[in-house]
């Protein structure tokens, strides 16, 4: 007979403060910590299970994520009106300490994929069409929307073509990194291993010309490229057509390519999270991890992002770093978003949004140890610049923004060909062209938004599955997923929006 689950949720045996599973109202009994409601308490907010003193850390997940601000009686809900990260200090340990690694599994897992000229596998097979700047982002939606499904239907190996549009492109210094960074993420975006063909549209005088995003990364052999001058071919109706033109030309050859067996170890996976609440760390998040763990263990990739969401608790990647080395650099990514954060007025602890704080996280160094645990526990063995190309297998890192899908393109831009976001307020994020995996970390939010949730990961707060059981499914469905299957995004046709390069630079 199952057992009634408990209604809060204790990370770790040290923590002074535990997570309630559902709503609680003041005056309601905790059984199993033998505590009383002293106040209303939403599902997901912290409720303490032994006084705090003032000025004395309020700990989870076996760590401190600040100070009460006010002594805190047991009962009380713990939220932002009493607890502040403003004294903490540093909280990293004194020595590294390395952990104990996922062991790699000489399996022959296989996922049915478009193989690459360049040794890449696809998951898909788009069609791109990118603009250059702004000033040519209206052609390239015309361009792909010409390209109707009834069009489509006759080359069943494409799945589409996808408008690259984003909001700079021009009015930016010349030779800056920012510039040199939106150059290497355009040109990796193209020769993402889901692409088969791709057409770059430019108005003709902005600063990111053609030849130096070709000259970029090295190209694929088997990748149908066209390039296309709006002022030299006179104007948009002129450029529209000849691109289409162009496009209806080579779907023959793009839907050549079809899907043929291949390692897992060619997948390469980004781990994302947003509108997180305070169940993400408790469930989707390791789940993740744990699914992340797996492929790594059989030869694949995992990339983490979001620099400014791993701040306070980057020590704990840090050691576990292949090198000191690699550690280093992630160090002095972390610092800087410190200072150049502060050079702007602000400061990176204010991370959390209003929805974080609504579900039930306070500050960023109880975000960062939920969101850590996307990487599971495998050794970090990489700390990449955004957008640059992944050659590293097993758990890498890529300096990011914790915007969505500013950190998810430059995951792209490396060559990643799946994603799995994890949320817990909810969230419609889709990418194309490569999927998107949502898991909800608690089942209420499954059930509200079912049409976008493809995985319900707050069975683990229901007491219905473990995380490795999670683990497990999740990465069966990825298997699933990088052999055809739609995710609840691609069904919901989400994904023409979303890419948006991170540009750091001065607008001239």
């Amino acid at each position: 007979m199952k057992q009634t689950p408990m209604v809060t949720i204790k990370i770790h045996p040290s923590d002074n403060v535990v997570v309630a599973r559902i709503n609680l109202t003041a005056k309601s009994p905790v059984n199993e910590h033998s505590v009383v409601c002293k106040e209303d308490i939403a599902a997901g907010h912290k409720l303490a299970i032994s006084d705090i003193p003032k000025g004395t850390p309020v700990i989870k997940y076996g760590h401190p994520i600040g100070l009460a601000e006010k002594s805190i009686q047991t009962g009380e809900h713990v939220h932002v009106h009493n607890l502040s990260l403003d004294g903490l200090g540093d909280v990293s340990p004194s020595s590294p300490k390395k952990g104990v690694f996922p062991k790699k599994i000489n399996g022959n897992v296989q996922f049915n994929g478009f193989i690459r000229s360049n040794d890449q596998v696809g998951t898909r097979n788009y069609v791109g069409v990118l603009a250059l700047s702004n000033c040519s982002a209206s052609v390239t939606r015309q361009i792909a929307r010409t390209i109707i499904p009834e069009i489509l239907e006759k080359y069943p190996h494409v799945d589409g073509v996808v408008p690259l549009c984003h909001s700079t492109g021009c009015g930016i210094a010349g030779d800056e990194d920012p510039v040199k960074s939106l150059r290497r993420t355009m040109a990796g975006y193209l020769n993402n291993p889901n692409f088969g063909g791709a057409v770059m549209v430019g108005l003709g005088c902005e600063y990111c010309r053609m030849q130096d995003i070709l000259a970029e990364v090295p190209w694929r052999d088997d990748l149908l490229l066209e390039n296309l001058i709006i002022q030299e071919e006179g104007g948009t109706k002129a450029a529209v057509t000849k691109a289409v033109k162009w496009i209806h030309s080579i779907l023959p050859q793009v839907n050549r390519a079809t899907r043929s067996p291949a390692s897992v170890s060619h997948l390469s996976l980004g781990l994302q999270c947003g509108g997180s609440d305070g169940f993400s760390g408790i469930t989707a998040n390791p789940a993740l991890g744990a699914a992340a763990d797996i492929l790594v263990s059989h030869g694949g990739t995992a990339v983490l992002g979001e620099t400014p969401e791993i701040n306070r608790a980057e020590y704990l990647l840090i050691r576990r770093a292949r090198t000191t080395a690699v550690g280093d650099r992630l160090a002095r990514k972390v610092k800087w978003w410190q200072k150049n954060t502060a050079k702007m007025g602000a400061k990176i602890d204010n991370n959390p949004s209003p929805g974080n704080k609504k579900g039930g996280l306070t500050n960023i160094a109880e975000k960062a140890l939920g969101a850590i645990s996307k990487g599971g526990c495998s050794q970090l063995n990489e700390v990449l610049d955004y957008g640059s190309p992944i050659h590293s297998k097993g758990l890498v890192f890529m300096d990011s923004p914790g915007y969505d899908p500013a950190s998810v393109t430059g995951m792209v831009a490396g060559g990643v060909n799946m994603v799995c976001f994890t949320t817990g307020c909810g969230s419609v994020y889709g990418n194309r062209p490569v999927p998107v995996l949502k898991l909800a970390s608690n089942s209420e939010l499954y059930r509200k938004m079912t049409d976008d949730m493809d995985i319900n990961c707050g069975v683990i707060a229901d007491g219905d599955a473990t995380i490795e059981q999670m683990g497990q499914i999740i990465f069966e469905k990825l298997v699933n997923i990088a052999s055809g299957q739609k995710t609840k995004s691609e069904l919901a046709g989400v994904g023409d929006d979303e890419f948006v390069p991170w540009y750091t630079g001065a607008m001239l």
